[in-house]
């Protein structure tokens, strides 16, 4: 059954239900309307004789008249009864009737008031048909006065925006993402080539070559890690555990002090119980103070604070461009890239997919000095 003939259905019901009650109350009103009135009239014979006559509604009242004219009056009063009586029903019938014919007019306006109420609908319908990924740039564009109709187009087309920007940055990923990973693969290929067309290469040639393979296939295994982690993150979360930012922060910082050697780091871990997915919460933390010790100058400065249910994360370094901080928070974006400094990108946008997967709200802010400040503050 599809809307319009619902809604045909619904405007003939409700005419008929409107009809029938007006049917009624109608009827009713016409039974049981008017009251006994007492009415009299005077006559005069040819004789001479004054005769007086008393009705009671139109009809002579039986009981105060003559006992001689009594039978004429109650066969009067019974004929009138009868009379009402056929004209209720006469009423009733061609009121019905009516009422019937009414009710199929009604449904033909309905059903041509339900077409032209939902032509709106069906011709966004039509335009939404021909959208697809190579022209998702199109909109809906419905003129017209602010109604529901155009609202929900507003909201189509705001859908759509979305939908394009998400398509748009999917491509972008992946044109970044086949660029990472062509060029290790293009290094390998180069190693390999070099030491086998080499006849005279020895056995330490081959372990010198092999040693740089492996770090290719170490940069290789750290993206393939990053892309796995960034798609599990905006996947959403499998699970929620109680977790306590300061332990986590502290375990990081343990893990990740050979890499902070020469850096000066100050902590303040104050409890900040949230709830989340472990692993992911680890991973947020690792790859903020990885960005810090990063993206740092020589015998700077890194200070992570917890508390609050939040943590934050502040590190010196060159200067970033104000309309730079939220680039950095998209895949495969950086402020030096470098081949060989084991960086994709990733990081941060691993961090943002992370706080978005909890439902945290994630800051980041340039410093005049240098460096970034970057918060993250879990509901």
């Amino acid at each position: 059954m599809t809307v319009r003939l619902r809604l045909t259905l619904l405007y003939g019901g409700l005419f008929l239900v409107s009809g029938a009650v007006l049917l009624a109350i109608t009827y009713l009103l016409v039974a049981h309307g008017g009251a006994n009135l007492l009415m009299s009239s005077r006559s005069t014979t040819p004789t001479g004789q004054t005769v007086t006559t008393y009705l009671v509604g139109g009809l002579p009242d039986s009981g105060r008249l003559p006992e001689a004219e009594q039978r004429v009056t109650e066969a009067l009063q019974q004929m009138v009864a009868r009379q009402k009586a056929d004209f209720l029903h006469q009423l009733l019938v061609k009121s019905g009737l009516a009422l019937a014919v009414m009710a199929v007019v009604a449904a033909v306006f309905g059903w041509l008031m339900a077409g032209r109420v939902l032509r709106p609908v069906q011709t966004m319908t039509t335009r939404i048909q021909r959208i697809s990924a190579r022209n998702v740039h199109e909109r809906l564009a419905v003129a017209g006065p602010r109604d529901e109709f155009k609202n929900l187009a507003d909201t189509v087309d705001g859908l759509l925006g979305r939908l394009s920007a998400a398509l748009d940055s999917h491509r972008r990923f992946v044109a970044n993402a086949a660029h990472e990973l062509r060029t290790p693969l293009t290094l390998e290929r180069a190693l390999l080539e070099e030491t086998v067309l080499d006849p005279d290469a020895t056995a330490a040639d081959f372990r010198a070559q092999f040693a740089e393979l492996m770090v290719v296939s170490d940069q290789q295994a750290r993206l393939l890690d990053a892309l796995l982690t960034l798609a599990t993150s905006e996947r959403g979360l499998d699970r929620r555990e109680p977790v306590d930012l300061a332990e986590v922060t502290g375990e990081v910082l343990r893990a990740t002090a050979p890499r902070l050697t020469g850096l000066d780091v100050h902590k303040d871990l104050r409890p900040a119980p949230i709830t989340g997915d472990p692993a992911l919460v680890e991973r947020l933390v690792a790859n903020l103070i990885d960005n810090a010790a990063s993206y740092n100058i020589p015998g700077g400065r890194i200070e992570v604070t917890t508390g609050d249910h939040g943590l934050a994360v502040t590190n010196t370094g060159p200067p970033v461009p104000p309309e730079m901080v939220d680039r950095l928070l998209s895949p495969f974006q950086r402020l030096e890239r470098t081949g060989d400094d084991g960086h994709h990108g990733l990081g941060l946008s691993i961090v943002q997919s992370i706080a978005v997967a909890h439902s945290a709200e994630l800051t980041v802010r340039a410093q005049k000095s240098g460096g970034l400040a970057i918060g993250v503050s879990f509901v």
